[in-house]
């Protein structure tokens, strides 16, 4: 009785965890949110024991954080860290995207062209957001190199607090729009070259776009 009640309780605290992940990811909780376990409970319709679980596990991952009179809230990153995590993903995604002109196949070109032209008709906002992460995690996966997955994976779980998505912007959705377009052609090409720049090109793009967002994010709280 006892094991299938722990069995049970880990279900829960798995689906708890995927919930925050997917609340973070979505921007309904965001950097600085206060994460109370009860109104946790209520929403996802568990009991306090999975959520409180799956708060320790988004701590281990290094998107929660316990501050001081407050409790458990959604990690913010510092403007050092936020320059960190684009400099580590330019490393891995440029070396994606090289090694994706040599290993993918013809099929996973036509698939991420699919997407491609998904995210333009989708629009600015979430959906797009959501479009774009596929986009990235399509491209990984035709690299083929399963420690540079590996490796990315753990960096996307730590972009989901640098809160909301630049792809919100309508100048910055139709930029994005164009790099995409000549990550493919790269692709499209065979051209390792071609698609290490052009994918350097779309992230430092994204970058000064979380800049700005940064820099309009500081002056709101001054005038405040």
């Amino acid at each position: 009785m006892s094991d299938d009640l722990t069995s049970g309780e880990n279900l829960q605290g798995n689906a708890a965890y995927g919930a925050l992940l997917m609340e973070i990811r979505e921007g309904r909780l965001s950097p600085g949110d206060r994460l109370r376990e009860t109104d946790l409970a209520t929403r996802f319709g568990v009991s306090r024991t999975p959520v409180r679980e799956a708060i320790r596990q988004l701590e281990a991952d290094g998107l929660v954080t316990h501050l001081p009179r407050v409790g458990a809230t959604v990690r913010k990153l510092d403007y050092s860290e936020v320059m960190e995590l684009y400099e580590m993903r330019s490393v891995l995604e440029c070396t994606a995207a090289r090694m994706a002109a040599r290993m993918a196949s013809d099929v996973e070109i036509t698939e991420l062209a699919a997407i491609c032209e998904e995210i333009a008709k989708a629009g600015k906002g979430t959906e797009a957001s959501r479009l774009n992460r596929q986009f990235h995690r399509a491209l990984l996966e035709a690299a083929k190199n399963r420690f540079l997955i590996k490796s990315m994976l753990a960096l996307q779980k730590a972009m989901l607090i640098l809160g909301r998505t630049t792809l919100a912007d309508e100048e910055r959705f139709e930029s994005a729009i164009a790099e995409h377009a000549a990550i493919l052609d790269a692709l499209s090409a065979r051209d390792g070259d071609a698609a290490e720049n052009a994918m350097r090109a779309h992230i430092s793009a994204g970058q000064r776009a979380r800049i700005r967002a940064l820099r309009a994010e500081l002056n709101d709280s001054a005038v405040l």
